[in-house]
């Protein structure tokens, strides 16, 4: 990844020098003093809501915050364990307030959890799948790092766009939902169908007390011979 922003970065400077060499010097210096006027913004916002959801973690809100999420991540994530649900809880309370960032530790842990619990498997499962797609999607009901970097940025009003970015996230997310729930119960006929045509051994079934392998007309023979006995006494 740091490639890649470093091509950029040099493309974008041969470019500028090439079109306006006059002004590259000036641009870098004002890019430079505008990404640390942002980033400490975005310092103190972090650091309001970091501390904010630490003192709801050591005060045990958070395990409430969970038990008032649990019936909606329980219907979502079948058959994880609690601590599980708590970090997917904490996951999804930091995507509704806009904090991208504070909400991926959170799903980390989760993902970790379920790993854990699922026997570090070689492949993702689908409740894996579906906490990286409601992160992507990352429902909002309060997008506090936009409306920072709105404000940082000047905006006169910078919470206007609230009610269409609700409404936008609320759809992504619930297609992204459908669409992990779709491909998964499609997943499970296909895995079902190929299991019906992996053919069977043939000549082996269950063992008798003697140990030897029985097959069905094997089975059948004994069964009309233990009928026969029956009625003779």
């Amino acid at each position: 990844m740091s490639f890649i922003w470093l091509i950029i970065m040099l493309v974008s400077i041969t470019v500028l020098l090439f079109v306006d060499p006059a002004s590259a010097l000036s641009s870098l210096i004002k890019g430079a003093n505008d990404s640390v006027a942002l980033a400490l913004n975005l310092v103190a916002l972090y650091g309001i809501w970091l501390g904010v959801f630490e003192i709801l973690e050591q005060t045990g809100v958070s395990d409430k915050l969970a038990k008032l999420l649990r019936p909606v991540v329980r219907r979502l994530f079948k058959g994880e364990s609690e601590d599980t649900e708590k970090y997917v809880s904490m996951n999804i309370s930091a995507n509704l307030l806009g904090l991208g960032n504070a909400a991926t530790p959170m799903g980390i842990n989760a993902v970790g959890s379920m790993e854990r619990d699922a026997g570090k498997p070689k492949k993702a499962t689908t409740n894996m799948i579906m906490l990286l797609v409601i992160s992507a999607t990352s429902l909002q009901i309060f997008p506090s790092t936009v409306i920072s970097m709105r404000a940082a940025a000047g905006s006169a009003n910078p919470a206007d766009f609230l009610f269409p970015c609700i409404v936008a996230t609320v759809c992504s997310t619930a297609l992204g939902i459908i669409g992990v729930k779709l491909i998964a119960w499609v997943g499970r006929k296909i895995a079902g169908r190929r299991a019906e045509k992996r053919p069977r051994p043939r000549g082996k079934g269950k063992k008798d007390k003697a140990g030897l392998n029985l097959t069905v007309k094997d089975k059948a023979t004994k069964n009309d011979i233990a009928t026969k006995a029956a009625v003779n006494k």
